[in-house]
């Protein structure tokens, strides 16, 4: 083509990788049909994918930035698509070298067809098609030794006939050979197979390497007896540079050399492959600090060569024949250690080994400034470490505790490397859990009574969520409330529980349980939420409920300090009829006199009160502070619930000092709700 012609054909090329970065959803896929067009147009020097991929790192973003997308995911967006045009060349050039091969194949095998024939018949005419043929040929006895070779095949390696003939092929064994390719030569000279094809390398003359495809094939003689050796060799050494250069740009970063993603995960998949030797791994996971301001104040530029000299001091690092850095891609670096650890040093000078000494090593190296264009840089990372046995774990789920414990690192400051927490990666994983959970039907309610002190009857119950996780197994709500608070998700839990409390209250009056009473626990985020008295009333009317039969659960702490606005969805709720008890009392620290200012019922009084009470004689401290309690909320026309109540003695005390009512293990544990009306003195007893 002229240059216009080619110009023509690249424009389209470039449409396809512009429309691709700004695409939505983005799927660089689309990309690798740009590197298929390259080879069809016959790019295929070995120096012109590189410069197709610097072109593209260059010019995409600059020149055809996307709308709507931040400049660091542009770039991320075109490093992937730098990837794919790698791997549509790659694949394009494979397919069209299979197709070559096939060529040549045939042609091969047209060449020992004849040549078989031209043995058998004629000598001249064998000689005539062995000297013609345009692939290196050789021919050896049974034993190895080497009788005749072709002019094609003495050009290959550069030397004469002599150098060739009368030597053995076992002599020439390469480092590189495969395991397979002697024990398949030795079948072939048992007579236990007739051919076999590989490729393998030789030394020339001048000790450079030469790459052949090697095809070997047994001729036998017209009664069928293994008679010789013939060798068909083509020289592939230009195909295999270009396949490993195509393999280095597919496994390297563009930007800084590293290993990319892609060959981090082939290693990272063989250290955590089950080998039963106790060998261990450790991996860090290095994010830099504050990264994006260098990009918004100085330029992507700058920010590009700050990040090439961040990957010269990590290589220093982990220069060890175990130790691999890589790039993830922005300002994300892993290092990844396979070697099983070594005794610790004796020297306490010397640098700690494993994965908490080379972080150590790596911040140390990232401490110093670097200078850009009249600026002084200072780099800060943070670093998450994991380490383990092979075959323990995966390579996403090493990846993914590596990045929380990172982001732990980050949130201490940054600047320093934590190590993995089992729990806190747990809590992650639980709090990625709850959305679906919900969905699923994961959750749950047992029902915990409440007992009137003066004639032991069930007046009713708190609803307690629990959540059947389908891995853990059944959860209480102080291992995942929190995560639900701090996520949002307790907004619609919450609902959730009212409805499903609402339902079963109904359910116990329509069975004939008489007036039962459920409580609910309300979060300080659901106080918060607007819709709270609507949703409320909405749950009693699609229930049937009465708003006596509710009791909605506030703790302390989320009232200490609470204004007039705050408190006037709780003021409406109780004008409606919906008891509210004040949950948790006594451990807020709040003034008592706050308490005439809440629309509050019922006090329910924390257990730490009352286990000077369990045993005989009662601790008289506890017994005095109760008995203040309870005087001060019948003085307010407020009723008493005690938690916690684990044995007789509590009970009787309880009950003596002027308590409403009490719930605790001595009546019952949290259950289903149909064991609610089945409790007795000898159940509470046992």
């Amino acid at each position: 083509m002229t240059r216009t012609e080619f110009e023509r054909y690249l424009v389209p090329l470039a449409g396809v990788l512009r429309d691709t970065l700004g695409a939505r959803p983005f799927d660089p896929r689309p990309a690798a049909e740009v590197g298929v067009a390259l080879v069809r147009a016959h790019c295929t020097d070995p120096d012109a994918l590189p410069l197709v991929l610097s072109v593209i790192d260059a010019y995409l973003v600059l020149y055809c930035p996307p709308a709507g997308v931040s400049a660091e995911e542009s770039r991320a967006r075109c490093a992937r698509l730098q990837h794919a045009v790698a791997a549509g060349f790659a694949r394009a050039l494979r397919e069209r070298t299979l197709a070559e091969q096939e060529t040549v194949a045939r042609a091969a095998l047209d060449a020992q067809a004849r040549a078989e024939k031209a043995l058998h018949s004629s000598e001249a005419r064998f000689r005539a098609v062995f000297e013609g043929a345009a692939v290196g040929v050789g021919i050896a006895d049974l034993d190895g030794r080497i009788t005749d070779v072709n002019n094609a095949l003495i050009r290959m390696f550069g030397g004469s006939e002599g150098r060739a003939t009368g030597r053995n092929v076992g002599e020439f064994i390469h480092p590189e050979d495969s395991p397979e390719v002697w024990g398949l030569y030795r079948e072939l000279a048992r007579g236990d197979r007739d051919h076999y094809r590989v490729e393998k390398p030789y030394y020339r003359a001048d000790g450079s390497v030469l790459w052949t495809d090697l095809s070997v094939t047994l001729l036998r003689d017209a009664a069928g007896r293994p008679q010789s050796q013939l060798a068909l060799m083509e020289d592939i050494t230009e195909r295999r540079l270009l396949h490993e250069r195509l393999r280095y740009e597919s496994t390297h970063d563009a930007l800084t050399g590293l290993p990319n993603r892609t060959l981090f995960f082939e290693r990272l998949d063989r250290a955590l492959a089950p080998g039963g030797d106790g060998t261990r791994f450790g991996l860090c996971y290095l994010d830099l600090d504050g990264f994006k301001a260098v990009n918004d104040s100085l330029g992507h530029t700058v920010g590009d060569r700050l990040l090439v000299e961040v990957a010269e001091r990590l290589r220093s690092c982990a220069a060890g024949p175990h130790e691999l850095v890589a790039r993830l891609g922005g300002d994300e670096f892993v290092a990844l250690i396979t070697e099983p650890p070594t005794a610790a040093p004796t020297d306490t000078s010397q640098a700690p080994a494993g994965p908490a000494g080379l972080a150590r090593r790596m911040l140390a190296a990232l401490s110093q400034p670097v200078h850009l264009d009249g600026h002084d840089l200072s780099i800060r990372a943070s670093i998450g470490i994991v380490e383990g046995a092979a075959g323990e774990k995966g390579a996403a789920e090493v990846l993914r505790s590596a990045d929380i414990t990172m982001y732990r690192a980050k949130a201490a400051g940054g600047n320093r490397y934590e190590l993995a927490d089992a729990r806190a990666i747990a809590r992650h994983n639980l709090t990625n859990c709850l959305p679906t959970a919900l969905e699923n039907g994961e959750f749950f309610i047992e029902y915990q009574p409440l007992v009137r002190l003066a004639d032991g009857t069930v007046r009713g119950a708190e609803a307690l969520v629990r959540w059947l996780h389908p891995v853990h197994g059944v959860l209480g709500p102080d291992q995942f409330i929190p995560l639900a608070e701090n996520t949002g998700l307790i907004v619609p839990l919450g609902r959730w529980v009212l409805e499903e409390a609402a339902r079963q209250a109904r359910a116990w009056r329509s069975d004939g349980e008489g007036p039962m009473r459920v409580n609910v626990n309300l979060s300080p985020s659901q106080l918060r939420c607007p819709t709270l008295v609507a949703d409320t009333v909405a749950v009693l009317r699609n229930a049937g409920l009465d708003a006596s039969a509710l009791c909605l659960e506030v703790t302390e702490n989320a009232l200490i300090g609470a204004d007039e606005k705050e408190l006037r969805p709780l003021r409406e709720l109780a004008d409606l009829g919906v008891d509210i008890a004040l949950d948790d009392f006594g451990t807020g620290y709040s003034n008592l006199s706050y308490l005439r200012r809440l629309p509050v019922s019922t006090l329910k009084l924390d257990r730490c009160f009352t286990r000077g009470m369990q045993q005989a004689p009662a601790d008289p401290v506890d017994v005095k502070i109760v008995e203040g309690i309870v005087s001060l909320a019948h003085t307010l026309d407020l009723s008493v619930t005690v938690e916690g109540v684990e044995t007789g003695n509590q009970a009787e005390h309880l009950r003596l000092l002027g308590c409403d009512t009490a719930q605790g293990w001595y009546y019952a544990r949290p259950g289903p709700p149909e064991r609610l009306h089945t409790l007795s003195l000898a159940d509470a007893a046992s």
